[in-house]
């Protein structure tokens, strides 16, 4: 039997969209990617994102948004370029970014990153080294989250710095007569560029403060470390200037 031209096409187009209800009905049809990674599905982390299912093709708007992760610590985490916006930044594009470094930075260290930030179960693969940077590693340790697996991982996986830091104290801005951590009398010459405005709580550390003397100062516990006096200043409604000087005492500066 031959079917005419007109019903032999309205059976084309039932079959066509009753095929795309039938697919969608059961999740079988997608109109664009799903950037939703999967789940645990057992253990302490069940029903949370398993951050072993990151797409390179996610991106770091991605990860912030199911995982928690702000972008201004993924930002600083994976080095991305002046400029660049981390919500948009596609995931996989760090190998590019990165191509001529000896090892591979990539999805892999993006998948690493985000367990160790939450604190979620990661299988560590022998035959995968994945690196991080010291930025990275800085953040994952005031964060506290990780297992000490996870930790002892870190600690032989953080690169050394081959590449220069977002944020880091000029050198001009040290005093050039004694090492920077050894201001402890007041005969030292005061310098006024010790603590700028882009020095970081990270930068005080490096310095030689402790953990300890840097929150006596400011009141409450060191937030990232990678954060500025100057911004943290901004944001707690204080002085910079004022911040500053308590700082330099704190360290054995003298003000004037």
């Amino acid at each position: 039997m031959r079917l005419k031209s007109i019903p032999l096409a309205i059976t084309i187009i039932v079959l066509l969209f009753g095929g795309i209800g039938l697919s969608m009905s059961f999740n079988w049809w997608q109109t664009e990617s799903n950037k939703t990674p999967a789940r645990y599905s057992e253990g302490e982390a069940a029903g949370e994102f398993n951050p072993a299912d990151i797409r390179g093709s996610y991106t770091f708007g991605d990860i912030n948004k199911n995982f928690g992760i702000p972008l201004d610590d993924l930002r600083i985490a994976f080095r991305l370029p002046d400029g660049s916006d981390p919500a948009t930044f596609p995931v996989k594009s760090l190998e590019e970014l990165y191509s001529s470094m000896p090892i591979e930075m990539g999805t892999g260290a993006v998948k690493l990153f985000t367990a160790f930030y939450n604190g979620l179960p990661y299988e560590l693969d022998p035959t995968e080294d994945n690196y991080l940077f010291p930025e990275a590693a800085t953040i994952l340790k005031s964060r506290g989250k990780m297992t000490e697996e996870q930790a002892a991982y870190l600690s032989t996986h953080t690169l050394s710095e081959e590449l220069p830091p977002i944020q880091s104290l000029p050198a001009e801005t040290l005093p050039q007569d004694k090492p920077a951590a050894e201001p402890t009398t007041n005969e030292q010459p005061v310098s006024e560029n010790i603590i700028t405005g882009k020095t970081t709580f990270q930068n005080l550390l490096d310095m030689g403060m402790t953990a300890e003397s840097i929150e006596a100062v400011i009141g409450n516990p060191i937030p990232s470390p990678l954060k500025s006096i100057k911004d943290y200043a901004a944001e707690n409604g204080l002085q910079f200037s004022a911040l500053k000087e308590k700082l330099l005492e704190k360290m054995g500066y003298p003000v004037q």
